[in-house]
């Protein structure tokens, strides 16, 4: 039972938070939170024990002012950990990383937001669980980026892979977020081709480098990101020997459009019936009818639940940098069985 901090107990840090309680070889030891709001005094309530992320007596104060308890600051847990789960804002990562967890020598773990370079490797389960074995300082990537690998790795184990094109539709912000936009409006997000995504995702998968090129926009949406994907491939391949290994990899669902799955409303209104916490879907989400193979070109559309498709990659990351299982898909397995995912 190794002992993880989740510092930041924000829409990754709290699903983490839970991810971990659910697991039966980790505990979560504590939380963090910079200020006193409805999040903090909700982490009291659920059992966890709760710092004050920024290690100050003033803002400890402002904590017992408003009469949410805290156990300290970040610095009187931190000595007691085994690792770090990272849930601070974009950029604040890098900075918790150089100014705590390596002057305290503790294994941490950054999100997507986080620049692949300012870590040792970038994390997804089924691509790169094994070269992070032991590792003290990983980035588990973005959601974008885990939709794009898992979807990748599928293709890749019935193809080889020549040249995969990708148009993102991106969310504009988190259902709680009412700071960010557009209202309305379609954004190029970058409005430079190719956009991050593509060297992201070779940051995880380095022989992808010059195979992949992806553009995104933003639009008015708070529920899910979609993707439109375009893969050449060297071999020929059938639709349903694609759609036979969509369905055998990890963290991968197929839904039917005629099904009644014709946007992603209703994949996150199936979410709310399977009675999921959060009605988060862990899994990727692929519309069967969309899987086509023309000419050695596979064709499909994807969704991403951005909010929650990390959380058990998270999980499988604690596992081999603390090298508490060496098979990938033992942790995988593990992982989703705890949490009730595919």
């Amino acid at each position: 039972m190794v002992n993880v901090l989740i510092n930041g107990y924000g829409s990754i840090g709290k699903r983490v938070a839970d991810a971990v309680s659910m697991q039966d070889d980790m505990k979560v030891v504590g939380v963090t939170k910079t200020k006193p709001d409805f999040e903090a005094r909700l982490a009291v309530e659920k059992g966890y024990k709760l710092f004050v992320a920024i290690p100050d007596k003033e803002r400890v104060k402002l904590f017992e002012d408003a009469g949410i308890p805290v156990e300290g600051t970040i610095l009187d847990i931190i000595e007691d950990v085994d690792i770090v789960v990272d849930g601070a804002p974009k950029k604040i990562g890098k900075q918790n990383l150089e100014n705590i967890y390596k002057p305290h020598k503790v294994k941490a773990i950054l999100q997507g937001g986080e620049k692949a370079k300012d870590v040792e490797d970038n994390f997804n389960a089924l691509w790169s669980y094994d070269r992070c074995y032991g590792k003290d300082y990983v980035r588990v990537v973005s959601c974008n980026t885990t939709g794009l690998c898992r979807i990748l790795y599928a293709i890749n184990s019935v193809a080889d892979i020549k040249k995969a094109r990708v148009v993102l539709v991106r969310r504009a912000a988190d259902p709680n977020d009412d700071k960010r936009g557009p209202v309305n409006a379609i954004v190029p997000n970058p409005v430079t081709v190719p956009s991050h995504h593509g060297p992201d995702v070779v940051s995880v998968v380095p022989e992808f480098e010059g195979k992949i090129v992806t553009s995104a926009v933003i639009v008015p949406t708070t529920l899910m990101h979609q993707h439109t994907l375009m893969v050449e491939v060297e071999n020929n391949v059938s639709r349903d020997e694609v759609l036979e290994s969509i369905e055998k990899t990890p963290r991968i669902i197929t839904v039917k459009y005629e099904d009644g799955f014709t946007s992603t409303a209703q994949i996150i209104e199936y979410g709310r019936d399977l009675g999921r916490l959060r009605y988060d879907i862990n899994e990727l989400v692929v519309w069967e009818e969309s899987v086509n193979v023309v000419d050695n070109e596979i064709f499909l559309m994807q969704a991403v639940h951005q909010e929650s498709i990390v959380i058990p990659e998270n999980i499988d990351c604690i596992r081999t940098m603390l090298q508490l299982e060496e098979d990938k898909f033992k942790s995988i397995e593990k992982t989703n069985k705890a949490m009730g995912i595919k």
